[in-house]
């Protein structure tokens, strides 16, 4: 029997040494020749160059205005400044009532009927008008004495920009004098004539100014205003 032991032990030192070598050549566990042993895991290896990181959700790099937007309080794109140095509404000093003629389109009658006023800006500077004018008889020098019109106004006041030496326009339309000589009103009331009136100017006080040909002749003390604007008005 020591010969089939002797047997046994030749056998499993043959096994041993086939293992050896198998294990110099490099074979895998599998027995599979060449394998390359497992890469790293996905979460061990590096950032590629470029990609996003921290949870951008696989999307590329954050574009400036994504980059503005983070930095900033939560309210969204900022507004652009407000640039300053509009023109200032006009003051006494920068502006005269310079003109009254009748209007070419009045109501009907021998009294002045309506009258065309013009603003100037006497000043070096551009300045802003805005609104309706004030209107009253000029009672013969006396600011005391002046008769205040009623005055109703017609259509929307809207800025007007007055660049130095221009005009800004207002129609004056009254309450007509009817018939000759002295004429009549239809209301029953007298007529009224004043050498000149009282125009207010809004934020630019009050002038006096003549009819260019004649008397401001009109009825029942009232008018009806346009807003001061850069047209004439007919």
């Amino acid at each position: 029997m020591q010969y089939a032991a002797g047997v046994r032990q030749t056998v499993a030192a043959l096994v041993a040494a086939v293992a050896a070598t198998a294990l110099g050549a490099g074979c895998t566990p599998s027995g599979e020749d060449g394998a390359q042993p497992a890469g790293p895991s996905q979460s061990d290896r590096s950032p590629v160059p470029g990609a996003a990181t921290g949870g951008s959700g696989g999307k590329g790099p954050a574009t400036p205005a994504a980059s503005a937007s983070a930095s900033g309080s939560g309210s969204g794109s900022a507004s652009p400044a407000v640039s300053g140095g509009g023109a200032k509404p006009c003051t006494v000093k920068e502006v005269e009532v310079t003109e009254a003629r009748q209007a070419a389109v009045r109501p009907p009658g021998t009294g002045t009927g309506a009258a065309v006023i013009a603003v100037t800006n006497t000043s070096k500077v551009t300045c802003t008008l805005q609104g309706f004018p004030t209107v009253a008889g000029a009672g013969n020098g006396s600011p005391g004495k002046n008769v205040p019109l009623a005055t109703t106004h017609s259509g929307s006041a809207t800025t007007v920009s007055l660049a130095p030496g221009a005009r800004a326009w207002t129609k004056l339309t009254f309450v007509n004098v009817q018939g000759e000589a002295d004429g009549y009103c239809v209301s029953g009331a007298a007529p009224a004539s004043f050498p000149t009136l009282v125009v207010g100017v809004p934020g630019a006080g009050a002038h006096q100014i003549a009819l260019d040909d004649g008397v401001f002749a009109l009825c029942d003390n009232k008018a009806t205003v346009t807003a001061y604007a850069a047209t004439k008005p007919s």
